[in-house]
């Protein structure tokens, strides 16, 4: 009862820690996006697949995933979702902001940080972005994304996931499942880039002006997968 009491006033203790995130440092976290899609595609053998790249309609980058763990096991993280531009305007449209949430109960014990990368395969996989709030594996179905220049979505798990996933911790760089996970709308963090309270659903597609401090990562979006989608 007592390991019990101690591991949830852990927990909570965690609460003041989130809550003052809330204002966030956008630019400083669009910059860290920025580094992260940088680094992952600079080695095409250890990176996303250019062609899985290619037919995604979306993209979510979480740099600085946390995870914690002392009896239960908890994951936090923000970071932002692009989709890409409808007709004939830029290849990747304006940032939204994410969190992703989870929990696991156990025996374990640890912290760690990691980057994650998600890749929306299908407009199915997109119309969730545009949700409040859904689960990854519950509600969309997702599996862990493969590695490497000719790596290919040869199961069927690949080939019928609306969502694909991989996590970069100490350097490695491989497809991880966030199965159990939530993904939801930051609003405090979409106020911060947009001054106004908007839901994903808001910005995704909507022809808003990004923020300037999104201009590298867009960047680095258009140069390594500018296609755009017909209208």
């Amino acid at each position: 009862m007592r390991l019990l009491t101690y591991a949830l006033t852990i927990a909570l203790g965690c609460a003041p820690l989130v809550a003052k995130d809330e204002k966030g440092k956008f630019t400083e976290r669009l910059d860290d996006a920025a580094s992260l899609l940088s680094e992952i595609m600079a080695t095409p053998d250890r990176s996303i697949p250019q062609s899985l790249l290619d037919k995604s309609v979306c993209i979510v980058i979480v740099p600085g995933l946390k995870k914690g763990a002392f009896v239960f096991g908890g994951k936090y993280g923000r970071g932002f979702a692009f989709c890409r531009a409808h007709g004939t305007g830029p290849g990747w449209g304006p940032p939204a902001a994410v969190a992703i949430e989870g929990g696991s109960f156990g025996l374990q014990a640890g912290f760690s940080s990691s980057d994650v990368v998600l890749l929306i395969m299908n407009e199915r996989g997109a119309k969730r972005l545009n949700t409040t709030k859904f689960t990854i594996g519950a509600e969309a179905t997702a599996a862990a994304g493969p590695v490497g220049r000719d790596a290919t979505a040869q199961t069927d798990a690949l080939a019928t996931a609306e969502i694909l996933s991989w996590s970069r911790s100490r350097g490695l760089f491989g497809g991880v499942s966030l199965d159990g996970a939530t993904l939801r709308s930051d609003v405090n963090e979409n106020e911060a880039m947009y001054g106004q309270r908007w839901e994903n659903k808001d910005i995704l597609n909507s022809g808003a002006k990004p923020p300037a401090a999104a201009a590298k990562v867009l960047g680095l979006l258009n140069k390594f997968s500018p296609r755009q989608t017909h209208s």
